[in-house]
């Protein structure tokens, strides 16, 4: 399953992407991709992000566990 979005870019950062994506031989939309995934994979291994996901797990599970009473 696949969900499109809209993502508004300066100029000339979209000027830079698409130059990127012409070298590399693919479409924006597979740079786009590729560059999303580094950055999730970069923050998956970042431990002060881990803590914060953490915190915020922990706080929406105590939101859900009071809702659901």
């Amino acid at each position: 399953m696949t969900k499109n979005i809209t993502v508004r870019l300066p100029d000339d950062l979209a000027a830079d992407a698409e130059t990127v994506a012409r070298v590399d031989g693919i479409s924006l939309n597979e740079t786009v991709k590729r560059s999303l995934l580094e950055e999730v994979e970069r923050r998956r291994k970042n431990p002060e992000f881990k803590a914060r996901l953490t915190k915020i797990i922990e706080e929406d599970r105590e939101l859900l566990e009071r809702l659901a009473k």
